[in-house]
């Protein structure tokens, strides 16, 4: 299964928050479900609706990833 990429920087790695701002490194598949990047952690109480990335300063939607570049 491939992962969406960062629309600026092209990282497919990114972060979520919580209310107290704890954070959780996930990543999106093609079909826009965030999954952890550790699998044993949880998404509960994580705002799904915003995404950090962690190659860059950009923020953003799930849906406004877009898959690898062709070359």
């Amino acid at each position: 299964m491939k992962n969406l990429h960062c629309p600026q920087c092209d990282a497919q790695r990114f972060f979520i928050k919580n209310e107290r701002e704890k954070i959780l490194l996930v990543t999106v598949t093609e079909e826009y479900e965030i999954k952890p990047v550790y699998p044993e952690e949880s998404l509960e109480g994580f705002d799904l609706t915003m995404l950090y990335c962690l190659g860059c300063s950009w923020k953003g939607s799930p849906k406004s990833l877009r898959g690898h570049k062709h070359k």
